[in-house]
């Protein structure tokens, strides 16, 4: 059984790391969320067992693990859309039903639904009539489907998609984005364009990621902080101090990536 390892020291944000120097880091930032012996059972199986773990506001953290390992449900619980069997979870000011949002490996689309009201269902509860327009608009822009905007889901590619799906899920300005392995189906080079559309939209907004992924080089190119998860307990967290842009293939990632890839399969 894997026991929990002592939590590694926190990296922020890109952009914060650069401006601020190192010693200012670790008290410059608020904690976007906080898990503290979060726990999670399905009658008589434990999946969750006692998490502790601290998210600071900013930063990109990849949870990865083995099939079964908790990590899903993890994200479910700090999305709300389950709750926990004993423990806390605290998520910035208690209102976590407005500051986090999630995008999931299906896009998840509404196929009667031009691509902008899709875009515009990200608004619901927040703005509407020309205000929503025009900002669900700007956000097509962002991702790079301006003059998608008036077709229909179905004539999109995957990727395609996907990039409507990010746009829905910033569009409430999220303090915290969860992703459920959102690029899992998507052709490598399409999905090496999406994490760095990714990065460049997480290094501008500056919101809080946790990303779910089966994908180690995944991890290590987007993420702050690697969390990997075995048998419903933390068994590594590894700070990435890699420089941005990352270089896939580099003797640093892969060096990284080695070290966790040994924690995933309990490896001296």
């Amino acid at each position: 059984m894997a026991k929990q390892a002592a939590p590694a020291p926190l990296e922020d944000a890109p952009a914060l790391r650069e401006a601020l120097p190192a010693q200012e880091q670790a008290t410059e930032r608020k904690t976007a969320l906080s898990l503290r012996g979060l726990k999670r059972r399905f009658g008589d199986k434990e999946v969750l067992k006692g998490i502790d773990l601290d998210i600071p506001e900013g930063q990109f953290v990849a949870i990865i693990g083995k099939s079964g390992c908790g990590k899903s449900t993890l994200l479910r619980l700090i999305t709300g859309l389950d709750q926990p069997s004993d423990g806390t979870l605290t998520v910035g000011d208690g209102q976590q039903d407005k500051r986090i949002r999630i995008m999931f490996q299906e896009p998840r689309l509404l196929p009667w639904a031009r691509i902008v009201e899709n875009v515009e269902v990200g608004l619901t509860g927040i703005s509407k009539g020309p205000a929503a327009r025009e900002t669900a608009l700007a956000l097509l822009a962002e991702v790079g489907l301006a003059d998608r905007a008036g077709e229909w889901p179905a004539v999109l590619s995957g990727g395609q998609r996907q990039r409507v799906a990010l746009a829905r899920a910033l569009a409430a300005k999220p303090a915290i984005l969860a992703l459920d392995e959102p690029l899992g189906a998507l052709d490598a080079l399409t999905r090496i364009d999406m994490q760095r559309l990714l990065e460049r939209i997480w290094r501008q907004e500056g919101f809080a990621a946790v990303l779910v992924t089966h994908d180690v080089t995944e991890a290590v190119a987007l993420a702050d902080r690697v969390i990997v998860i075995d048998e419903g307990a933390i068994a590594l967290d590894l700070p990435i101090p890699l420089p941005r842009p990352r270089r896939h293939g580099g003797a640093e990632m892969a060096a990284l990536e080695g070290r966790i890839l040994a924690a995933l399969f309990d490896e001296a």
